[in-house]
């Protein structure tokens, strides 16, 4: 088991990470992150974080950008339950990242989820040819069903960002009532949804290449490590 210097502090845990990033890249070829992970765990913030750390050298690109569109959802029932494996376009983000694999264009364009709209915006993440790094996040990269198995073969190597489950919950409740929800509401659908996926996500874990255990922002989670997941 890989382990590194246990840390408590966020940032100092970026700096760690943007190392080993900056190491996949060091034989000049484009390759892809894959940042994955139960929601709560923080893994848009940590992205983020990494993302301006290596500045020119990456862009991030979000799985959350192919959820279906709350009209689809509404046609297919499955509104309710946004955020399940089944309720994204899987097959188009294989598409994208095959796309990005293969550099045969001078510029790709990506979509972005906006959270505030609950929906995806189209063609707004430029990616040129020449950016080495491509970090990918999204809760889904390492099932093997559904169409989400084509995604790992697409990608160098995946993390997997963890934290108690009783500190992703409290997370997800803040963020639903920033986004509108009631306090009622935000708690039926972190306990209905949102925890009903992080077990889906965490019985991927063992696929990742490295597990990393994420402090909050303001390093209140003692003895952070870094470790390879076993098997």
């Amino acid at each position: 088991m890989e382990r590194a210097t246990a840390t408590s502090d966020l940032a100092a845990l970026v700096d760690e990470l943007a190392v080993r990033a900056r190491s996949l890249v060091a034989c000049g070829e484009r390759r892809i992150l894959g940042i994955t992970g139960p929601p709560g765990v923080g893994k848009s913030t940590l992205c983020a974080m990494l993302a301006a750390r290596l500045g020119s050298d990456a862009v991030l690109v979000g799985m959350d950008a192919f959820h279906l569109a709350n009209e689809e959802l509404e046609r297919l029932h499955r509104r309710d339950r946004k955020g399940a494996p089944d309720t994204f376009d899987v097959d188009g983000y294989v598409a994208l990242l095959r796309r990005l694999r293969s550099q045969s264009a001078d510029l790709v364009y990506a979509p972005r989820f906006e959270r505030a709209i609950e929906e995806s915006i189209g063609s707004a993440v430029p990616i040129a040819r020449t950016t080495p790094l491509v970090v990918t996040e999204g809760n889904y990269l390492l099932l093997d069903r559904g169409g989400w198995e084509e995604v790992r073969g697409v990608l160098d190597e995946v993390w997997f960002l963890d934290a108690a489950a009783d500190v992703r919950a409290a997370r997800l409740v803040r963020r639903h009532e920033h986004h509108g929800r009631s306090h009622d509401d935000a708690l039926r659908w972190t306990e209905e949804v949102d925890m009903r996926n992080a077990a889906v996500i965490t019985a991927t874990r063992h696929r990742a290449d490295l597990a990393v255990t994420v402090p909050d922002a303001q390093g209140s989670v003692p003895g952070v490590a870094l470790d390879v997941p076993p098997g």
